[in-house]
Formats: structure tokens, sequence, C-alpha cells
């Protein structure tokens, strides 16, 4: 990783990206430096590929559209920084037929991402690139789990006031794509999220040796 600028916009490029799964170039653009020229934001992503720590597909459709996604060694540098660590490693694809495989629901939740971002920052919220989350896993006990699309941070009132409402919510993407069984059965799940009380771990007792 010799020419990553560290401390800079390389770093929250590729931060984003591990965090995201999947972004196109616009999207990269939007979330993390909007206020610049696109093509920056261009040669940022070739820099990240030519370090070996991104990879992209190309679609034929819409003006060859460029999609980014990490590789497993972006994701292993990555997920060592404090911003990510203890943040359990994405699934990352492996290829660019895995990629497009997954892209239109990924890029559907990074979309989404941008919905909320974008909304904060013309409001004087804060929430930041960071603050979204994908398929953060949340534990039912007895092997059951609930697992959003995402979970986002957001903040209302100014970013250096100290009297805003933090919030913090579950996002759930539809595409049409899940029958009506299983979407009852995830908001099921979530309501028994909302009661579930975690057993508290105890330490057995050890029995004097004799």
């Amino acid at each position: 990783m010799s020419d990553v600028d560290a401390g800079g916009g390389d770093r929250l490029a590729l931060a984003v990206l591990t965090q995201y799964r999947m972004a196109t170039t616009e999207q990269m653009h939007r979330v993390i430096a909007p206020g610049v020229r696109i093509e920056q934001t261009r040669r940022r992503m070739a820099k990240l590929r030519n370090e070996g720590l991104v990879d992209r597909i190309t679609l034929p459709r819409a003006g060859r559209l460029r999609v980014w996604f990490p590789t497993s060694y972006g994701t292993q540098i990555a997920s060592e920084w404090p911003e990510l660590r203890g943040r359990r490693p994405p699934k990352t694809v492996s290829d660019p037929t895995a990629a497009r495989l997954r892209m239109g629901h990924t890029l559907t939740v990074t979309e989404t991402a941008l919905a909320f971002l974008e909304d904060a920052r013309r409001s004087g919220d804060l929430c930041r690139p960071l603050d979204w989350i994908p398929e953060v896993h949340h534990s039912l006990g007895g092997g059951e789990a609930v697992i959003p699309d995402a979970l986002m941070y957001y903040r209302r009132g100014p970013a250096d006031g100290d009297d805003g409402a933090m919030l913090r919510a579950f996002i759930e993407v539809d595409r049409a794509t899940m029958g009506p069984e299983r979407l009852s059965a995830k908001i099921g799940a979530y309501a028994r999220l909302h009661r579930y009380t975690p057993t508290p771990v105890t330490r057995r007792r050890q029995t004097p040796s004799s």
C-alpha cells in the first residue's frame, strides 16, 4: 500500500467501500467528496485499484457504468483501522462474476444510504459516511438472529452541538423480491428483538478440591 494517502481521501474511500460492499463511481463521489469534481474520485479509485485494494466491473449498459468493490486484501487492510475495528468483516465478493450477481440489491442499499447522508448535509444534521453499517448481526438467542440491510446512526441538530437527539434505526430495502410470508417472518423477528433480553453470562463456581 505504498501510494495510499492513509490520512485522507484514499483511506476514507477504502473504508466506505469496505463497509458498503459495493458502489458506482458516482455513488462513491457523492459519499466521500461531493464538493470536488468527479474526476478526482475517478483518479482516486483507479489508484486504489492499482494498489490491489479495490476492483471493479464495467457494465455494458448505461454508458459503461463502473461498479467498485473491495478486494480481500483491501478488506483486510481497512478492517484493522480504528474506525472499522470491532465490526464484523463484510462478506467480500471474490471476483467480478460474484460482484455482478450481488450488484442489484447492494447498489440499492448504497443509494438508500446516500438519501440519508445528503439529507443530513442539507438539514445541518450529523450523519457521516461510516454511520451507515450494512448487515449487522443481532442475536435473538437460540441460534436465531436478525440481520437488517443496514444499521444507521443519525443525530439531529448541528454537528458541533451537544443537544441533538441521537437516533439509531434499522433499515430494510424492499425491491419486491421478498414474498409476504418471508416479510412477515422478518417483521416478527424484529418484534422479538425489541423484547429480547440477553441472558447474563455467569461464571460457574468452582468447588474447592479436597
